[in-house]
C-alpha cells in the first residue's frame, strides 16, 4: 500500500480537503503538532497520527517545524508528502525540499497513484501535468481541490518529542494577534461567498452585499479592484493574490471576472454573475447570469430570499 505523509494544521476546510485526497492514494500518516490537528486528522481518515510534542517550536517562524517534517520525512521515506497550500504549508514545503534535495509541487489541484499532478497555471487559463522527477512526491494541495469527506476512525498515535535547535531560532514570533471573528463564517471556509467588485461604486453601497451575503449565511468577498478603490478591506480580496475560495455558492455582483479573479474562486461549485455588461469574462465560466444593475437585481433577490425563510 502505498504511504502518504500529511502535515495537519490544527483547524480549516483545506485540512480536510488534503486528507481526503491523500487517503485515495493510500495509508495516511498524519502528522499533528496539537490535539485539535490530531482529532481532525482521525475524523478525516488518518491511519496513524504522529502526535508532536515540541516546546518552544510555536515561539519561532516556520523553520522548527520545517525540521520536524524533514526528520520524519527522512525517515518515513513515504510515497507522497502532502501539505495544505497556505503560506505556511508552502513556507513549510520548500524547506524540507532544500534540505532533502527533493522535487518540489505547489498548488496541485489534482494527484495520480504514480505521482502525476495536475496543476493550473497562468491563473487558470492552462492546465499542466507534472511529476517530481527526484525524491519522493512532495506537494502543497490547492484550496478547491478535493470535496472533503469524513472517514471517522480510531488512528494509532505515536508520541514525537521534539526540540528547538538553535539553528532554528532565527526569527522569534513576538506577538500574535487574533482578529475578531464576527458573526459570518471565514471567507475560505464559507459555504455561500457573495462578492462585490469595481460596479458597487463605493465602500458605503458594499452594505448592500453584506445584506445578501448574511441573508444567505455566508462570507463577504471582493475584487481586487474593490479592495484597491477602498470599498472593502484588503483582506477580503478573492483572487490570484488574495484568498482563494471554493464556495458550494459564489456571487460576484459588479465584478467584471478578470483573470486574476477567476483563479481564486473558479472551483466554486456554482457561480451567479450580476453585471450590467453583457461581454464581461465573469459571464464565460458562470452557471447563471443576469445582466442587470445590482443595485436593482439584488434587492429583488432578497425580497426572494426572505420570502422562503
Amino acid at each position: 500500500m502505498t504511504d502518504i505523509l500529511v502535515y495537519v494544521p490544527n483547524s480549516g476546510k483545506l485540512a480536510a480537503e488534503v486528507l481526503t485526497l491523500a487517503r485515495s492514494l493510500g495509508d495516511v500518516t498524519a502528522v499533528a503538532f496539537d490535539d485539535a490537528a490530531a482529532s481532525l486528522a482521525g475524523e478525516y481518515g488518518a491511519a496513524k497520527v504522529l502526535r508532536v510534542d515540541g516546546d518552544g517550536v510555536d515561539d519561532y517562524f516556520v523553520d522548527p517545524k520545517a525540521t520536524v517534517l524533514t526528520d520524519l520525512a527522512r525517515t518515513a521515506s513515504p510515497d507522497f508528502f502532502l501539505l495544505p497550500s497556505t503560506d505556511e504549508g508552502k513556507a513549510l514545503a520548500a524547506r524540507v525540499a532544500v534540505a532533502l534535495d527533493n522535487g518540489l509541487l505547489t498548488d496541485v489541484s489534482g494527484l495520480e497513484a504514480d505521482g502525476t499532478a495536475t496543476q493550473d497555471a497562468f491563473a487558470g487559463a492552462t492546465v499542466v501535468k507534472s511529476k517530481a522527477t527526484k525524491g519522493f512526491t512532495l506537494a502543497t494541495v490547492k484550496q478547491g481541490s478535493t470535496e472533503p469527506a469524513p472517514a471517522p476512525g480510531s488512528p494509532a498515535v505515536e508520541n514525537v518529542a521534539a526540540t528547538v535547535a538553535d539553528a532554528d531560532r532565527r526569527v522569534k514570533v513576538e506577538q500574535r494577534v487574533d482578529e475578531p471573528a464576527g458573526d459570518r463564517p471565514g471567507l475560505a471556509e464559507a459555504g455561500v461567498v457573495v462578492s462585490g467588485g469595481r460596479g458597487v461604486g463605493s465602500a458605503e453601497d458594499f452594505a448592500l452585499i453584506e445584506k445578501v451575503a448574511d441573508s444567505l449565511g455566508g462570507a463577504v468577498g471582493a475584487s481586487r479592484a474593490a479592495t484597491d478603490a477602498g470599498y472593502y478591506p484588503h483582506k477580503f480580496q478573492v483572487g490570484q493574490t488574495g484568498t482563494t475560495v471554493s464556495p458550494q455558492l459564489y456571487v460576484a455582483a459588479g465584478i467584471s471576472g478578470a483573470i486574476q479573479h477567476r483563479a481564486g474562486m473558479q472551483t466554486s461549485r456554482v457561480i451567479v454573475a450580476v453585471n450590467k455588461d453583457a461581454d464581461a469574462p465573469i459571464f464565460g465560466m458562470a452557471d447563471f447570469g443576469v445582466v442587470g444593475d445590482l443595485f436593482q437585481v439584488l434587492p429583488q433577490a432578497l425580497e426572494e430570499i426572505e420570502k422562503r425563510k
